[in-house]
C-alpha cells in the first residue's frame, strides 16, 4: 500500500513500510527477557515497601531463637564427635 503525505500543500508518495518477519522475532525475544525484569522489579519494590523494622521484642526473641539453634547445632556436633572418636579408635587399632 501507499502511504501520501502533504507538506506545505506539495504530496509526495513514499511506499509504506511492511514488518518483516525477523524483527517481529527480534521483538518478541527481547519483550521475552524484558518483562520477567519489569514483573522482578515490580515485585522487589513491592516487598521493600512492605517490609518494616522489628521492634526491640521481635528482634530479641529471633536472636534468641538463632541463639538456641547454634547452641543445639553445637552440643549436638560436640557429641556426635565425642562418640565418632572412640569408635574411629576401635575400627583403626
Amino acid at each position: 500500500s501507499i502511504l501520501a503525505q502533504c507538506y506545505f500543500g506539495r504530496c509526495h508518495v513514499e511506499p509504506q513500510v511492511e514488518v518483516s518477519a525477523p524483527s517481529t522475532i527480534r521483538m518478541d525475544t527481547v519483550r521475552e527477557y524484558w518483562n520477567p525484569l519489569v514483573k522482578f522489579t515490580k515485585d522487589s519494590r513491592h516487598l521493600v515497601n512492605k517490609c518494616t523494622k522489628p521492634d526491640k521484642k521481635e528482634f530479641m526473641k529471633t536472636a534468641w531463637a538463632t541463639f538456641l539453634g547454634f547452641a543445639m547445632m553445637g552440643f549436638i556436633g560436640f557429641f556426635v564427635k565425642l562418640v565418632h572418636i572412640p569408635i574411629n579408635q576401635i575400627i583403626v587399632s
